[in-house]
């Protein structure tokens, strides 16, 4: 019999939750009304979507009204950087090297506009420096990024103590917390954050909507035009199913939270220490910061990245390289380069990413294919 595959990549996208399937069915059936619609049925979308974003900011400790719904993570980090860039025209922006592309994109076109750019450095386990926080805020940026966790390497970053600072310079601090919803505390009534990015389908939400928290007085400008939906700030029919969607997954994970992450963050132990005895050379990227329990990137020298992901997906496990394919070329992560790590590291390095439907037995099987696959793909490439 063919054993089940392994799905090793939650930080990549999480399977929908049940809770989230079951309350996102009526709206994709027969509760199909426009939420801007004044007739019963938009009435009644109007209500499922004030109801999701209430649930959602309790999750987060927020005011319904400090929520907007965006299509995806990406737009709310883009609406957090660009939009507050030109809110302050000629202000810096500052974001650390090791952010998602999303904010790192999003703050190049902020400095095609005219806002100079200050990228943040981090130590060599990934972690902001604070000294450089200390003198980009003495600069007075726009806003301030720094990400709560990394989806790299895992890396959680001193984000209540960013915030703090940035506070008590009166600069507006942002944070995308995509992989940080549901495996810890994200709680803006405990982080003076002021803007949040969010993506549902990190925690089992559907693909295709995110959430931007934007803390009461702090103003953006919109990066879309159109009606005056999400008080102006994303026009555009909101996806009703979606947010419905999104506020059941958070409440779902969150409310598992403590549980799951127990159980989690010891089998990724488990791997790591597994994979430490199993492959010669083998590295854990970041292991000296503190981390997600759910993610775990490792380098294995003398391995080819791409061989690596092919032979491990050949094997039925799903995992994600530090690497990324640009014009044919395989080049090194540039958070592992950030963090000061070679290019012969940086290179063949393997994310894996667990969630609440891993479980021990698929570990086991991972330690003996990982191990076999390295060993053979090591032979071939020397």
């Amino acid at each position: 019999m063919t054993e089940a595959p392994i799905y090793l990549d939650y930080a990549a996208s999480a399977p929908v939750r049940p809770e989230a399937r079951d309350a996102m069915l009526p709206f994709l059936d027969g509760r199909w009304g426009n939420p801007s619609s004044l007739h019963r049925w938009g009435r009644e979308a109007r209500a499922a979507l004030e109801d999701a974003r209430a649930r959602l900011a309790r999750v987060i400790g927020a005011s319904p009204a400090e929520i907007v719904f965006t299509r995806a993570g990406t737009e709310a980090d883009a609406l957090a950087i660009l939009g507050r860039a030109r809110t302050v025209p000629g202000a810096p922006v500052a974001v650390t090297a090791i952010e998602h592309k999303a904010v790192l994109a999003s703050a190049h076109a902020a400095a095609d506009e005219g806002a100079p750019l200050i990228l943040l450095p981090v130590d060599p386990n990934g972690v902001v420096e604070m000294a450089a926080v200390d003198a980009a805020l003495e600069r007075k940026p726009a806003v301030l990024s720094v990400m709560w966790a990394n989806n790299e390497v895992g890396v959680m970053q001193p984000v209540r103590e960013v915030a703090e600072r940035c506070r008590a310079a009166g600069v507006v601090f942002h944070s995308d917390a995509v992989q940080a919803l549901g495996k810890v505390p994200v709680r803006v009534d405990q982080v003076a954050a002021d803007l949040l990015a969010f993506s549902a389908h990190k925690v089992g939400g559907p693909k295709g909507i995110g959430a931007l928290y934007v803390r009461r007085g702090t103003r953006l400008k919109p990066l879309l035009f159109g009606g005056g939906q999400e008080r102006g700030l994303r026009p555009g029919t909101e996806d009703v199913a979606g947010a419905v969607g999104f506020a059941a997954a958070a409440e779902a994970v969150e409310a598992a939270r403590e549980g799951a992450m127990s159980r989690i963050g010891a089998l990724r132990d488990r791997l790591e220490a597994g994979l430490l005895e199993r492959v010669p050379g083998l590295v854990v990227n970041a292991a000296g910061a503190p981390r997600l329990p759910t993610v775990s990137n490792v380098s294995v020298p003398g391995a080819d990245p791409e061989a690596l992901l092919v032979s491990l997906d050949l094997q039925g496990i799903a995992v994600s390289s530090g690497s990324a394919c640009s014009s044919g070329a395989v080049e090194p992560s540039h958070v592992l380069t950030a963090m000061g790590i070679p290019a012969d590291l940086a290179g063949p390095s393997v994310r894996f990413s667990l969630g609440w439907g891993t479980t021990d037995e698929e570990i086991d099987r991972v330690l003996d294919i990982f191990t076999a696959v390295a060993e053979r793909v090591r032979s071939l490439a020397g």
